[in-house]
Parts: C-alpha cells; structure tokens; sequence
C-alpha cells in the first residue's frame, strides 16, 4: 500500500500496526494482500497477535477526573474559601451554629455544582452501545462465533438479515441492505454488494463498504474486516465527540470572576477594619466579630443555589414547551445566540409531503390520462407498507406518493403490487435513483419504473428524448419550493427476461413526466424567523436537499429576504471562502447539498470569528458539529441517541419555533439572574453599614445588627423572593434588542451602582434611621452603655430588631424595584407574579416569629416592636420601591444609555486569549 507520502508498507507491517490507507477502489485481490488474508479467513493464532496490536474492537472512552477531584474543586470555588474563612472565625469566636450554618451552606452549593452533565463521556457510551457483542467470522477456514471487539484487520465476517455490523469492512461474496441512517440521517437502506469502488466517492457513498453499528435490514454477504475499535467511521465520530468538549459557559466564568472580586473585597474590608477597631480601642472580641459580620454581610450565601434553582426553573419551562435542556448552563448561553444553524426537512418544514403537482412531456401540467399513468407509475414505485388500521408507513417521500394517487382517483392496491413486483433496486444515494421490475395487469407484461432526481432520470432517456424542456419544468419547481421527481418507464418484450444488472435496468427509459412534493412551512416558522431578525439573531440553512427547493422554503419563511445567498456545499469550500461568506459578507446563506462534515465546518467558521452558534442535527455524524456549536440542538422525534446525547438541547417537536422559544427563554433567564443579583447585593449595604458606624464610632454607637440576624437574612428572608424573581416574567421589547455580547459581565457596573449605591444606600439610610429613632426615643446618647444590666438594654435590644426588620421590609421594596430593569412595573404587572408574592408573604411571617415567638427571640436577640415602630418600618418599602421608581423614569426620559449599546462581537484573538 502507498503512503501519503509514497513510501510503501509491507502486508503484515499495515495489517498489524492499524495504518491502513484503505482505498476501496482497488482490486479486491490486491486489498486482501494488503491486509494479508485470504477467503477463509485469518487463522486464531494470527488474530490472536492482531489483537495485542491493534487492541479490542470497542469504542474506547478517555479516563475522566475522580469525583474527589471534582467535589475538591467545587469545594475551593471563591465563594466557598470565603465562607470557610466566615466558619473558621465563628467557630474561633464560639458561634457554633452561625458556623454550622455556613458549612451547611458550602454543602450544598458543591452538590449542586457536582452534578454537572458529562456529555462527551454519554454520548461516547451510547455509540458503544450501537456496537453488537458477538459476531461471526470466519477462523481457521470455518464460521466461528466470536466476540465482536475480538475482531481484528484481514478477519473475514459473515453478515445476515437482522445482523449489527461489527466493523469496518469491504464485502467481498453476495450482498446486503444496510440501513446507515445512524451515520447518515438517510431513512432508505442503501445496496451494498461485492461490486467494485467508485473513484473519489466519499466514504459513505462506496457500494461495497458497511460500516461498524450499522444494521442489515436485508440480504447475505461475506466482508473482509479493514477498520476497527477507534479506526472505524463511529470511532472516529466518537475521538471528536470526546476532542470538543464543552467549554465553561459565561454564566460560570462571570460568577467566578465576581466571586472573586467579592472575595477580595469582603476580606480587604475585614482586614482593614479589624485594624481599625483595634486602633481606636474596640476589644479584640468585638473586632473578630466585626470581621465576621463584615464577611458574612459582604457574602451572597444564597446566589449560587438561587442562579441554579433559578437556571432549573427554566429548564423546566422549556421542557413544557418542548426543549429538553440538558445542562442548566446552556439556558443562559442560549440568550446570547446570534446565529442559529437549522435544516430545512422537519424543521422548518412539517416533513409531511404531499403531491402537488405533475408534469408531462408535451402536455405541461394539464390534466389527462397522461398524469394519471404518471401518478400511478410513481405510486407503484416505492416500498410503502400499509398497517391494519390504514396508516402507511414508510419514506415520506414515498408516502406522499401513494397517497396522492389516492386523491387523485388512481389509487395503488400495495398487495397487488407486491404481488406483481419481479425485481427491486431501493434507493441509492449516490444513483440517486430508485427502480422496480413490475408485472403489470392480466398480461402480465413487464414494465421497468425507475424515479429520482431529475438530472439523474434524464441522463438515462432512450435517444431521441427531448430532456431540455423537461430540465427547465423541474428547475421551476425547485424555484417554487418542490420537491422534484422524475418519474420513467421501459416495456419489456413479452417473454424477456429482466436483466440481472441494475445498469441494464436503468437505461433506454421513456420520461412520463415530473411530480413536485410539496412540504408546507411549519405554522409558526415565518413568525419565528421574524423575531429571530428582529432580535439580530441570523438564520442559515444547512441541507442536503436541492439548493433551489432549500432556497424557496427558506424565502418562505422570510429567511435571507430580500437578498439569499444559496451555496453547494458539496463543493469543497476553503475557510477564507467560509470566512467571506460568513462574516464579510454578513448574509443569510443556504448550504445545500451539505454532509455533517459542513455543519462541523460551519460552527468552526462561526466560533473563529466569536459568533455564539445554534446547530441542529440528527445523525450520528452530525454529533461533533452538536458538540462544536455553542448550543447543539438535536431532534427529539427524528434523531439518533447519539445526536440526542452529543447535544445541548433536545426539540420533542423537531420545531424551529421551538428553539426561537429557547432563546426567548434564554434571555429572559439571564435577565432574571441579573434582576435577583441586584435584589440580593442590594442589602449587602444596610448590612454592612452598621457595622462601619460601630466601627468609626469606636463602640460609641453599640452595633446595630448581629451576625446571626444578617445569616437570617440572607438564608431566610430573602431567599424565596430571590427564586420568586427568577421566575419573572419578560419585560417588553425582549426580542428586539440585539444579542448581548458572551463576553458581557453577567454583573455590570451599572448594576452594583444600582444595588450597592443606590437601592442599598436607600435602604441604608431608613434603616439607620429606624436604628436611632428607637434608641433616641429611649434617651439614648453615643456612648451610654446598652449592654446587659443597663437601663437601655432593652431598648437597645429593640433597636437592633428594628434594624433586622427594617432591612426585611427594604428588601420588599427591593424586590419590586428589581422586578423590571427599565421598564415601569406597571408595563408587567404589580401582581403578576404570584410566587413572589407568596415569598414575601413567607419572609414577613418568618420575621414576624423571630420577633415575637420567644425561642427565637432568645435564638437571634430580637425583642418585640411598639406598634409605632412597625408603622415606620411598614412605610419603607414604599418609599424603596417609589425611589427606583423614579430613577427608572427619569432613565427611560434619558433615552438610551451606554449600557443599553450592544458591542460588536469580538475579533477571534481576543475569544482566544
């Protein structure tokens, strides 16, 4: 055999070593030299020291990190070596359930961080499944049944009806049908025979090749094994399913990134003040607990289960909806979509074809006998079966034939037509033809009815046929959106016999004309597209159906109106022609005629120029492109396992509508973990500043909130309204802004000032003021004593509950205010959310027993409210939500700001840094 670069290798080197360059074309002697083998097989022995070479016959998987490892990193997140800092100190400071309570908390956000999808280790299980686990191949010159990853280069195998393929291999004796839909999304089996190679046929498309996991549906063939266990098409499927793995979604990067900035800030400010309370005299037991209460406040306990719960709540309304998403990262990605990859059939399309239209030679498309012998000829040529209920089963191309025969008043009797049927050549995708022997009528004269592609029926006319104005009939079909077939017959001499070779079946055909199927838009993909432009989202089609019936169906749904690039991707395109096409350009592009290997170039081109990329697919091939795109989208009704494992999102609908809805969801997910962020950081201000005044005052002004309290905020109070906020519903005008850019903070800086500068300092201030209103009211000056025994504990006491209270009844009004970013909250609905609203309704009855249920007043330090310090509190979260309210106003007056720009997407050297 040669090289690549022309060295040749001996028989037993290639055969051993698994690096054959199999070229299917050459001569079936010279293949079983190259492989060393013969008829009868490989000997045990010989297979034996194959083995130790090449290894088993599986799908192997790469080794994937320990569970210990991944808790160990869960466990060393920013925020969780922040609040073992928070635990450490309780503990030293002997708060033991404050310290619990914290270690609690760290628990939990690692095992909900644990459980993240390993979608490259399941997509690789599932092709291993397809795998069969014994096979028959030829040892020592007899059938023996083996163990299928056993088999090694230069076995021979003998293949069934009803077998699994179990590698690789070239038949060499009889033939089979393989069904390859797995591999190729093609629901015809297609005729594999000993016959000899196509020249620069693509793998796929050789009439003499099955591939490993691949069923025979039909027929009996010897082959000769040249590929296996990761040399084979699924192992070299799975190598790349397992090379692109999933990338760290934004979401999870910008948490990150910000918890770390927490991190750092909440641990400065600690430090910094501890020295300060030393400096200016606090005891070292009241620095400490400063120190912890300024990490405990400067700590968002509750966003990482809330960004979770809340990521979980939205797959759990697309799953309604019909879009199983499987990782709860990818709900957030999908809101930074700005392309999205589609295929035309099922899709965008009903994928129920129905007969539309006819024509025939000479008499255009008017009706008459003519059509009806067309229709007929065109119904007797298919497989289509009948179940008892009626329902016909088979290609939908088929099927609409048969059915269309019906309507058109020549209906099929499909047991007369079996009955009839002498010969049979199923579909074959590289023919791109389809024929039948038919004995037709009480004569039993027999007709030959070969249907296909225009172009390949018309080069198969008996001479003296007129194909031009056959060609120009079916090219505006396409234009219309049908789906183009041509339909042609040969009488047979009474009493020849058929010919035995498929070439000399089809050939010297009389045209009786074409018929154009037609497969309506589905309802809602015109209205679909339309937001998808509208949100400056792009829509490409990647097909392998007919660039013009692509064409036409993607104008129909308003994809690349006014202006539609249509491109053959079965010609090779080059990355700068992908990258002018893609990008330069700026278009809306159909890629017809494409394989899965085009899809995976797509997503490459989108990727390199920082475009965040949708695909769908269906196939096994199809599950590196899957993996590629940012959000694989896979078909629930129509796709393989494995696509369905490789992908991000499954439709149960195979609707296009449906991954518009995704993305609608997607955003609105990421606004309303923006909208919680901003409600939860809103009260690390109240929190923190009372601490700051006891520490600047130097104890002068006894500390206003305990640790404990501000723990019962942050995992009590706010906690519901918090998961509440996540399910808030869209604001106005969600999909018409464009997509945000990925690279875009999930926490802005406008939103700290928002929430740390303005609802948090709002907050503040009433609360603050609540604080001194009680002690004031008690004849309290700075300095006085307020511990216990003196007389103004229990007004200090007080004091402090009005502080804890005052901060819960703020973040009422906090959570109205974050309700809508810009937006009046009139435009979504005061009660429109009826969760939240129930949340609130928990938080003031948790409150209200921790101030008046005596077990938890002793618990938390709190003390009962006068009737007029309730009163003052009841007004602050009108006066917080009233506030933002007019911030928004007087936001919406200013007119676009520079937070509301969206930047371009960035170049491909910065996505790579």
């Amino acid at each position: 055999m040669t090289h690549q670069d022309g060295r040749r290798t001996s028989a037993g080197q290639a055969a051993s070593a698994g690096e054959l360059s199999f070229d299917p074309s050459e001569s079936l002697p010279r293949l079983r030299r190259e492989l060393a083998t013969g008829p009868d097989g490989l000997s045990t022995r010989e297979a034996a020291r194959r083995l130790a070479v090449n290894g088993p016959n599986e799908v192997r998987r790469k080794t994937h990190s320990s569970w210990a490892r991944e808790l160990t990193g869960q466990l060393m997140h920013p925020l969780a070596l922040l609040l073992w800092a928070a635990a450490t100190l309780s503990f030293v400071a002997d708060l033991e359930v404050l310290g619990w309570a914290i270690l609690t908390v760290i628990a939990v956000n690692a095992v909900f961080a644990l459980f993240q999808e390993r979608q490259a280790e399941r997509a690789v299980e599932t092709l291993a499944r397809y795998l069969p686990e014994r096979a028959l191949a030829v040892r020592d010159g007899r059938p023996l049944r083996v163990e299928a990853r056993l088999l090694v280069p230069g076995d021979v195998v003998v293949l069934e009806e009803g077998d699994r393929v179990p590698a690789d291999a070239r038949i060499t004796e009889g033939g089979v049908e393989v069904d390859l839909s797995m591999l190729t999304g093609e629901s015809v089996p297609a005729e594999r025979t000993a016959a000899a190679g196509l020249h620069g046929a693509p793998l796929l498309q050789e009439p003499n090749l099955v591939f490993s996991g691949t069923t025979c549906v039909e027929g009996q063939a010897r082959a000769v094994v040249f590929g296996t266990g990761d040399r084979t098409e699924i192992g070299r499927i799975a190598a790349l399913s397992q090379r692109t793995r999933r990338e760290t979604s934004p979401l999870e990067r910008q948490v990150k990134r910000v918890a770390w900035l927490i991190a750092g800030v909440a641990t400065g400010m600690g430090a910094l003040f501890l020295v300060v309370g030393v400096v200016v005299g606090l005891p070292v037991t009241d620095s400490l607990m400063f120190a912890i209460g300024l990490l405990v406040a400067n700590v968002p306990e509750g966003l990482l289960p809330t960004i979770t719960l809340a990521l979980a709540v939205g797959v759990r309304a697309l799953a309604r909806r019909g879009a199983l998403v499987k990782r709860l990262t990818a709900v957030e990605t999908l809101g930074s979509t700005n392309v999205i990859c589609t295929d035309k059939t099922g899709t965008l399309t009903r994928n129920t074809m129905r007969l539309r239209e006819s024509w025939t030679p000479g008499h255009g498309d008017r009706p008459g006998s003519w059509t009806e012998e067309l229709i007929r000829a065109g119904a007797v040529c298919t497989t289509v079966t009948r179940a008892a209920d009626g329902e016909l089963h088979g290609d939908p191309t088929e099927t609409a034939l048969v059915a269309g025969a019906a309507e058109q008043g020549v209906p099929v009797d499909l047991d007369v037509r079996d009955r009839g049927r002498r010969g049979l050549y199923r579909f074959d995708p590289r023919l791109r033809l389809m024929s039948v022997v038919q004995a037709d009528g009480p004569s039993d004269a027999i007709r030959i009815v070969v249907k296909g592609a225009p172009e390949a029926v018309l080069s198969r006319l008996r001479q003296g046929q007129d194909a031009a104005a056959a060609g120009e009939a079916a090219e505006r079909l396409a234009r219309e959106g049908r789906r183009v077939l041509a339909v042609a017959v040969r009488d047979l001499t009474p009493g020849d016999e058929p010919p035995a070779d498929r070439r000399e079946v089809e050939c010297g055909l009389t045209l009786l004309g074409l018929v154009g199927l037609y497969d309506p838009p589905r309802t809602a993909a015109a209205t679909a597209v339309r937001q998808c432009h509208g949100a400056g989202i792009r829509v490409h089609v990647v097909t392998g159906d007919n660039g013009a019936t692509a064409a036409a169906v993607a104008r129909e749904v308003g994809i690349g109106v006014p202006d539609l690039k249509v491109v053959s991707a079965s010609e090779e395109l080059s990355d700068e022609e992908l990258d002018r096409l893609l990008v330069e350009e700026d278009a809306e592009i159909v890629f017809a005629r494409s394989s899965p290997e085009t899809k995976l170039k797509v997503a490459d081109a989108l990727r390199a120029h920082g475009r965040v990329v949708a695909m769908t697919g269906d196939g096994v091939n199809d599950a590196p492109a899957l993996h590629r795109a940012h959000i694989g989208v896979a078909m629930g009704r129509s796709g393989t396992d494995v696509a369905r494992e490789a992908a991000a999102m499954v439709l149960t609908d195979d609707d296009f509508a449906t991954i518009v809805t995704a993305i609608e969801s997607g955003r609105r997910v990421y606004d309303n973990v923006r909208k919680f962020i901003v409600y939860i950081f809103a009260h690390a201000t109240p929190e923190i500043i009372p601490f700051l005044v006891f520490a600047l005052s130097a104890g002068a002004v006894p500390l206003p909130l305990t640790v404990l309290q501000i723990l019962a905020i942050d995992l009590g109070t706010e906690t519901l309204p918090a998961l509440a906020l996540g399910r808030e519903r869209p604001e106005p005008g969600i999909m018409k802004r464009p997509p945000r850019n990925r690279h875009e903070s999930v926490i802005s800086r406008e939103m700290l000032v928002r929430s740390w500068g303005f609802l948090g300092l709002v907050s503040a201030l009433l609360v603050m003021a609540g604080y001194f209103y009680v002690l004031w009211r008690a004849g309290w000056q700075p300095g006085a004593p307020t511990g216990p025994g003196s007389t103004l504990h229990d007004a200090y006491v007080t004091a402090t509950t009005a502080t804890f209270a005052g901060i819960v009844t703020c973040q009422v009004g906090t959570a109205f205010a974050a309700r809508t970013d810009r937006a009046a909250l009139r435009d979504i609905g005061v009660l429109s959310n009826p969760l939240l609203l129930a949340g609130i309704a928990f938080e003031l009855l948790f409150t209200a027993a921790l101030l008046y249920a005596p077990p938890m007043q002793d618990l938390f330090g709190t003390a009962a409210l006068p009737w007029d310090v309730v009163l003052l509190i009841a007004v602050f979260p009108f006066l917080v939500w009233g506030a933002d309210e007019l911030r928004r106003a007087r936001r919406r007056r200013g007119g676009v700001t520079r937070s509301s720009l969206r930047t371009p997407p960035v170049p491909p050297e910065a996505e790579a840094s």
